[in-house]
């Protein structure tokens, strides 16, 4: 686990709200935490892995949110296991916060997982497919990408990867999970015309909030971070940019 300053300086800036979420040195310590596995963007001359985060609790990886170029690689690192995981949630499906999805489902193979794994990311749009599309263009057969892994969806594999839609329009928030575990709630985010949603987590009294990538225009993450623990918001861009990447991206004032 990363001191905080570290994660500042690292592209993803950490907001701490309401009651302070406790910084482990360690992951595998009890209690809640928060791990970037990748705070990278798309190209690759910022010499990081690609947008990944895990929240852990008590020494278990328990949710994977975004799965970037080279964030498979950090999962490894982490010392997290596929096997504990209890979901999988996609902001949206850039390349850059998507890639290494397929090649997560290729190693589980080497694992004992035998529970089904559910996976939640945005509808989709003109320019972008809706998540469960998405992920049968990569593993189903008989046109996926990687058909050869296509009992991941069909369920002839140990388990079951189980993608599901989550409406990526408007301004309402939607819950995806509520029981003994946790609560995972999702709210549409303006990122120019990408489908993109924020994600909360509330877990064992604490409240994660993972912004995205967005440019703030439709003000529904402040609803989704109220009273939360810790914000992570996305700062891709300077100040005064403008053009494309302001119309996908906030710069610092808005977050």
């Amino acid at each position: 686990m990363t001191k905080l300053k570290q994660w500042i300086t690292a592209g993803a800036l950490l907001l701490l709200l309401g009651q302070t979420a406790q910084a482990s040195s360690s992951c595998t310590a009890s209690g809640i935490a928060l791990q970037v596995l990748g705070s990278g963007g798309p190209e690759i001359t910022d010499q990081r892995a690609s947008t990944g985060y895990l929240v852990w609790q008590d020494g278990r990886a328990r949710v994977l949110i975004d799965m970037g170029p080279g964030s498979l690689q950090q999962f490894e690192r982490s010392g997290a296991s596929v096997e504990e995981l209890d979901v999988i949630l996609l902001t949206h499906l850039h390349v850059d916060h998507s890639a290494d999805l397929p090649a997560l489902v290729k190693s589980s193979f080497f694992t004992a997982r035998n529970r089904d794994l559910p996976l939640f990311g945005p509808t989709g749009s003109r320019f972008f497919p809706a998540t469960e599309r998405f992920v049968r263009s990569l593993l189903a057969a008989p046109d996926g990408a990687f058909r050869y892994l296509d009992g991941f969806l069909s369920g002839n594999a140990a388990y079951r990867l189980q993608a599901q839609d989550v409406d990526a329009n408007g301004d309402q928030a939607a819950t995806v999970i509520d029981d003994e575990r946790f609560k995972i709630t999702a709210i549409p985010v303006h990122h120019g015309p990408v489908p993109a949603l924020a994600w909360r987590v509330d877990i064992a009294g604490k409240t994660i909030v993972i912004s995205g990538d967005m440019n703030g225009d439709n003000e529904t993450l402040p609803r989704l971070a109220r009273q939360a623990d810790l914000l992570v918001a996305h700062h891709a861009i300077p100040e005064g940019l403008q053009g494309v990447a302001r119309n996908l991206h906030m710069p610092p004032s808005v977050i």
